[in-house]
């Protein structure tokens, strides 16, 4: 296929550091989405977060003359731990088959399953459709040339859905479970919308907490210090404990949330007595607050409720902040106000073989997820 000037005038670069180029000019692309944010992905690159989990950044960048004009944010994987879009049973059954399903490549925003642009380009750019599709093609020409099973682009935004599956890519659906601020004025408004069991078991929820004599603390931004941090940090890292697992992210990186300009932390602080026994950390913008991790040091049956869904949503409301995502699955949202979400993961099989076997699966499984949502 012949290309246009513009198509050649547009240069491919793979870079292992976001150091490489400038906050403004990576920030420019990205939509004032936190997660895929220069400082963000640079924090988790920095605070070594990364290569031990098996994220090894191989970021492509398009650049037009010395002006960056597209970028994909992307990483080599030898696991698929982080991800929030489950292949393991895709890696067994290609290694069964006698294939290496990893390295593979994958396109996405480490351990944060949140829908956000992922093929980042100027819109006003008049060849940012080339652009992307040079993206695409960068992607698959470096599976096939080092050997890569696959690349997989995770939580992509619904409006590039067309594009990924005219360039040929396999689409998988997902759902998640978020919570619209419909201009409530306080809690009790926001629980008039809800059938009277709900509004009841709700009541009955937050009271349990009121009468266990647990108190909510919110911090928020610069006022969250590092004893904050601490304490929070050992909340987060009994969660994984609990598991049998290995935090994700460490307390540098926490630490140097504080001084992000692009979004505001914000932590919800439980305390019995003198002692605090649980928190939850979100992340704050204009239009969305992001509840991200939680933990406690003592069980209480309806705290990870009040911390994680009650407590957000009131600082929605009163934020005057329009949506709560508050991560990946939890069918139990449902019956606490929150509603489904369609999320859509693009992925591009190398083997053609493999490819026809995915796409048949990929088929069954958008049918019956299709049927859940249609049942709820």
């Amino acid at each position: 296929m012949s290309q246009t000037k513009n198509d050649t005038d547009l240069k491919v670069e793979c870079i292992n550091s976001l150091n490489s180029v400038q906050p403004s000019e990576w920030n420019a692309l990205t939509q004032d989405n936190p997660f895929i944010s220069h400082d963000f992905l640079l924090n988790l690159e920095s605070s070594e977060c990364l290569e031990p989990h098996g994220w090894f950044s191989y970021h492509l960048i398009i650049r037009k003359k010395n002006t960056l004009v597209a970028a994909l944010p992307t990483y080599a994987r030898n696991n698929s731990y982080g991800e929030f879009v489950f292949d393991w049973s895709w890696a067994e059954a290609y290694e069964r088959a006698g294939g290496k399903y990893y390295p593979k490549l994958v396109s996405a925003s480490p351990f944060s399953p949140v829908t956000g642009p992922r093929l980042l380009y100027n819109k006003d750019a008049e060849d940012y459709e080339a652009a992307k599709k040079k993206l695409v093609n960068a992607a698959q020409d470096i599976c096939s040339t080092k050997g890569l099973s696959s690349w997989h682009t995770l939580f992509f935004k619904p409006s590039d859905l067309d594009f990924y599956k005219s360039q040929g890519l396999l689409i998988r659906l997902g759902v998640q479970y978020h919570w619209e601020n419909h201009n409530f004025k306080n809690f009790a408004a926001f629980l008039t919308t809800l059938s009277s069991k709900r509004r009841k078991s709700i009541k009955r929820e937050r009271k349990k907490i009121i009468d266990s004599g647990v108190k909510i603390e919110i911090i928020e931004g610069k006022d969250i210090k590092e004893s904050h941090w601490d304490l929070f940090y050992t909340f987060y890292c009994s969660t994984f404990k609990k598991k049998w697992s290995q935090p994700r992210l460490n307390k540098k990186f926490f630490l140097n949330i504080s001084n992000s300009k692009e979004y505001k932390p914000v932590l919800f602080l439980a305390k019995e007595g003198n002692q605090y026994v649980a928190g939850a950390f979100a992340l704050a913008t204009e239009q969305c607050l992001y509840g991200r991790h939680w933990g406690a040091t003592t069980f209480n049956e309806y705290l990870h409720f009040e911390l994680c869904y009650y407590q957000t949503i009131e600082y929605c409301i009163k934020n005057k902040i329009g949506k709560l995502d508050a991560g990946a699955q939890g069918e139990h949202k449902l019956k606490r106000g929150f509603h489904p979400v369609k999320t859509y993961s693009a992925h591009l099989i190398i083997e053609e073989g493999f490819r026809s076997a995915i796409s048949e699966f990929l088929m069954r499984e958008t049918e019956a997820i299709e049927a859940y949502i249609d049942s709820l």
